[in-house]
């Protein structure tokens, strides 16, 4: 039976392809923010408090319509004047209601490192975030194989973009390589999108300590932030426990002073 996942891969090798057609790699490599300084997420996250990356996300397959009509600008930029140790877009259309612009518009207004957040299967794609302004792209293990992350990784490096390495079981770890710096355990399996912070404290001390470990999804309490970090994890990725407000940017202030009060 296929899963969720499948069919966005499906639909993703599609809309690569039609992308390809509109803009070449040459033409990327023209555009202003491709030569701009990269920012580390991965010292970002090593030197933060809190560790909070903070995703702007329009919509989710399991939820639907969750701030339909949020702006990317304002709600990205007050994020980052918030104390966002990193800042996750969704660049995918159909299924989060994102798209590439949302990165190029946003990306002036950031101060922090910028997470390039979609389904990742071609090097193409690595061309267009280093264009966009993203310093960090995402390789997804139940998306990949091993060898095919390797592959993106090394790629990613050679144009100096950090490498997040989304895993989901124990298995999935090995597709860790020399050009990944941050893995991430996410707490919503992508195949059933079923949801269990316990993934990540199930996961914490199989991943390798020379890794910055991040927990994504599910987080919506600062008493989970402070036992993840417990068991080595160093950044938080939160998107629908702040883009379901109408502030999304006041709710995350709220949750860092809260976690550095407590």
């Amino acid at each position: 039976m296929s899963s969720i996942l499948d069919k966005i891969l499906a639909d993703k090798v599609l809309e690569v392809a039609e992308r390809k057609l509109i803009i070449s790699i040459s033409d990327l490599e023209k555009m202003p923010e491709f030569s701009r300084a990269r920012l580390s997420m991965k010292q970002s996250l090593l030197a933060s408090e809190t560790g909070i990356i903070s995703e702007f996300k329009r919509k989710s397959p399991s939820l639907g319509w969750i701030h339909e009509d949020a702006d990317v600008m304002k709600v990205t930029s007050g994020y980052s004047e918030a104390g966002a140790s990193g800042i996750s877009i969704l660049t995918d259309l159909p299924y989060f209601g994102g798209t590439p612009q949302d990165v190029i518009n946003a990306r002036p207004y950031i101060k922090c490192p910028v997470l390039r957040k979609d389904f990742v299967i071609d090097e193409y794609q690595l061309y267009e975030a280093k264009a966009m302004g993203a310093d960090v792209i995402l390789l997804i293990a139940a998306a990949l194989t091993g060898k095919r992350t390797f592959e993106l990784a090394r790629k990613a490096h050679e144009l100096g973009l950090e490498v997040l390495l989304e895993v989901h079981n124990a298995d999935e770890i090995r597709h860790a390589n020399d050009y990944v710096d941050i893995i991430g355990v996410n707490n919503r399996n992508l195949k059933t999108f079923e949801q269990s912070i316990q993934a990540s404290f199930d996961l914490a001390d199989k991943i390798p300590d020379h890794f910055v470990k991040i927990s994504e999804s599910g987080i919506s309490k600062v008493e989970t932030v402070k036992e993840l970090r417990k068991v080595g994890y160093r950044g938080f990725l939160m998107g629908e426990n702040f883009m379901k407000e109408s502030d999304p940017a006041e709710a995350l202030r709220s949750f860092i002073k809260a976690l550095k009060s407590k």
